[in-house]
């Protein structure tokens, strides 16, 4: 039986955009359970239909989030090429809801009413319909949409075709492990943005070494990936992948390798630094080596060119030309170079922002602490979000207390099974307009952990806006500022701050900033990280949870502290649950005498 070959990614956005179409139609609880399988599938480091040639429908069941009626849509999709029910839902809704989603703002209701109102189909349709100013014409829409709407058009523009590296990534790693599985592969890595983890990616670079590389080649262009081939050669195939992204791969002499991997990891920044630095030893350097004259000097590792030009070994994730050269080189008499020993990506022992179905959340208390535990966690904060955050079924007082006797009965459960896993009481505060916090003093002193984050008013001006985070670090019960920035990356810009006064007042009140891991999100960036690290500056990597699948982006998290230079030390769920309790308890105390 002729099995049709689909990527993890096009069955993912497929899967997906089911979701959406009957989040669009009103339908219940599909759409949840169509968003999960789809993360389900983005998980996997292997391809699912390999999964299915392997085992089944029965196997597919075994993925994540995949129950059996999405099982039987996945076989129909491995056994016949189509997805009956999705295109009798596109015929309904013709309509590019990838596409128009990724404008911030636009949500798949939004896109039902303007394509039956207004005819939009994809952003082209968006754009000329908000031009002409016929949007506002719309019961429910008024001007500000239209403008937003517009705003969000530009913006999108404006990051020009990049993808986001968790989007990116787990599909590089299955393509990655399928160039690895050609008989005739010795050594291959994955090189460019992805390998120093930018937030965005433009390309995928993957080196080789081989003694074959004609059949290597032969055999990568006939991978299901590859949607156009631009040129092909003995050593270097560039294509365009069906993910839409352009990937080149080269085989390259094992003498070389290193050197190769070096330059095509980049940044060109960092590269012309190395190269000037040979220059100034009486050497040359390029992607084939580092040469004396003629003579290979070293170039099999990167870590001999590093090495020889008088260079601790960089970490891939600082290479951006931010002090990284100065802080590497090693001194005439063997001085130790001043590089940080950077978190590692099996640091993490907690997870300090998680939601459950108690607001917007997709799974219960009990299932994300069973998640928590295979992710390799020790404990997790669970942080639903409060009462003014209406579209999220936001917690009042009465029901943050509710859920305190929940999570006590969990732990007590925990411990009974003889587990020492903790989980831990807190709450995703809203910060409002004027600085304040939208659930009360007393409440908050209950709560082991507290985060507090802007939602809403994200138009404020810069020195309003410094003003009404540094006022919610003052609170004392406030321990963490989550999400600092609230972007979101390639649709929303951050809002104005003064970074320096706020990371100023983070040292002062000893009030944490979270690193984000969602992969949209991102926030802190690296250079506002770097800034907390040489201030003291203590932070949290979270995954900002609101599903069992979503501890696999701490990964991304901890990549972003890493290309901020942040070590063990300046990040708090890197510690064990006492000391990192202990740490915000002698915060609160300092905060409250000082208030």
């Amino acid at each position: 039986m002729r099995v049709h070959r689909f990527s993890n990614l096009q069955i993912a956005g497929t899967l997906r955009e089911m979701g959406e179409l009957f989040d669009m139609e009103g339908v219940q609880f599909k759409p949840r359970a169509y968003e999960r399988a789809a993360l389900g599938v983005e998980g996997l480091d292997r391809e699912a239909t390999d999964i299915y040639k392997e085992g089944g429908a029965k196997a597919l069941l075994k993925i994540a989030g995949v129950g059996a009626g999405i099982a039987a849509h996945m076989e129909e999709l491995f056994t016949t090429g189509h997805f009956s029910e999705y295109e009798r839902m596109k015929k309904r809704m013709p309509v590019d809801i990838a596409g128009l989603t990724a404008v911030e703002g636009v949500g798949p209701k939004m896109i039902r009413t303007l394509y039956r109102k207004l005819g939009v189909k994809n952003i082209r349709d968006l754009e000329r319909v908000a031009r002409k100013g016929t949007i506002h014409t719309i019961p429910g829409f008024g001007e500000k949409s239209e403008q937003k709407i517009l705003k969000g058009i530009e913006f999108l523009k404006g990051s020009g075709g990049r993808r986001l590296l968790g989007d990116v990534l787990p599909q590089v790693r299955v393509l990655e492990n399928m160039i690895r599985g050609f008989p005739e592969t010795d050594v291959v890595a994955v090189a460019g943005s992805i390998r120093r983890r930018k937030e965005t990616i433009g390309d995928i670079d993957i080196l080789v070494t081989s003694k074959k590389p004609a059949k290597v080649m032969e055999r990568f262009l006939g991978l299901s990936f590859i949607g156009h081939v631009y040129a092909s050669g003995a050593t270097k195939t560039m294509v365009r992948l069906k993910n839409g992204i352009d990937a080149d791969l080269r085989v390259v002499p094992d003498a070389s390798f290193g050197a190769a991997l070096n330059y095509f990891t980049g940044s060109k920044e960092h590269n012309v630094a190395l190269r000037e630095r040979a220059i100034k030893k009486g050497y040359k350097l390029n992607e084939y080596g580092l040469y004396k004259g003629t003579r290979l000097v070293a170039g099999r590792t990167e870590g001999e060119i590093y090495t020889a030009l008088g260079l601790q070994y960089i970490e891939p994730e600082m290479r951006e030309m931010t002090g990284e050269i100065e802080a590497a080189r090693i001194g005439p008499s063997g001085d130790p170079s001043r590089l940080p020993h950077l978190i590692s990506y099996d640091d993490l022992k907690g997870d300090l922002q998680t939601q459950t179905n108690w607001t917007d959340g997709v799974d219960t208390i009990e299932a994300m602490a069973g998640a928590a535990m295979r992710a390799g966690l020790e404990y997790i904060v669970i942080t639903d979000h409060t009462k003014t955050l209406a579209m999220t079924g936001g917690a009042d007082e009465k029901k943050l207390r509710k859920q305190m006797a929940a999570i006590d009965a969990m732990n007590k459960k925990l411990q009974k099974d003889g587990s020492s896993f903790r989980v831990l009481k807190g709450a995703e505060v809203n910060i409002l307009k004027d600085g304040s916090c939208d659930i009360d003093d007393a409440v908050l002193q209950e709560l082991d952990v507290v985060g507090a984050a802007i939602h809403t008013n994200f138009k404020e001006s810069r020195t309003d806006q410094t003003k009404r985070i540094i006022r919610a670090m003052e609170n004392p019960h406030v321990d963490i500022i989550f999400h600092l920035t609230t972007r979101l990356i390639n649709r929303r810009a951050p809002i104005e701050l003064d970074s320096d006064a706020v990371i100023e007042a983070a040292r002062r009140t000893g009030t944490v900033l979270e690193i984000d891991a969602f992969p949209d999100r991102l926030d802190i960036k690296d250079d506002y990280i770097k800034k907390c690290v040489m201030a003291g500056v203590k932070m949290s990597i979270d995954s900002d949870a609101h599903s069992v699948e979503h501890f696999a982006v701490l990964e991304y998290g901890i990549a972003q502290a890493r290309r901020g230079w942040a070590q063990k030390k300046d990040i708090i769920n890197a510690w064990p649950v006492d000391t990192m309790l202990g740490f915000l308890k002698d915060k609160r105390s300092k905060k409250a005498v000082g208030r």
